[in-house]
């Protein structure tokens, strides 16, 4: 079954689009967090990050890239938070993968990524150093 995304990239859901190229799509968010607050999309329905296939990872990230100091300028804000909910557990609503570029102002309450889970894990050097070699070797 199709996601509310891939309705909206066939054209069955009406967005606010506000940019499209051959297989990305990005629109302002239904629920926004902040005004400007942009959805990012390959067109083709992947659920996680890592189903994506790498050519169209490339795009993706380009038409972030490319977004990023529009949406900015078009709401005059001071810095943005640019993000991926991957999987259910990180708090993905829709499984389809979708980059938010959430504009950000002095003052808006909002907290840096970090904040995102309550606070640092407590890992010994040990541990770290296991993670990063598990990490490495799946590379």
């Amino acid at each position: 079954m199709s996601t509310i995304f891939s309705q909206i990239v066939d054209g069955e859901i009406p967005a606010r689009v506000v940019y499209e190229d051959e297989t990305t799509l990005a629109f302002l968010d239904a629920n926004p967090l902040a005004p400007g607050h942009t959805l990012v999309i390959p067109k083709d329905e992947y659920e996680r990050l890592n189903d994506v296939p790498e050519d169209v990872a490339e795009d993706l990230y380009a038409t972030v890239h490319h977004l990023v100091p529009a949406v900015e300028e078009a709401v005059d804000a001071d810095a943005s938070t640019v993000a991926f909910n991957n999987g259910e557990a990180a708090g993905q609503e829709v499984p389809h993968v979708h980059c938010h570029i959430v504009p950000r102002f002095e003052g808006d309450g909002g907290g840096p990524i970090h904040g995102v889970v309550g606070g640092p894990a407590d890992l010994e050097d040990d541990e770290l150093d296991e993670i990063a070699d598990d990490i490495e070797s799946r590379t």
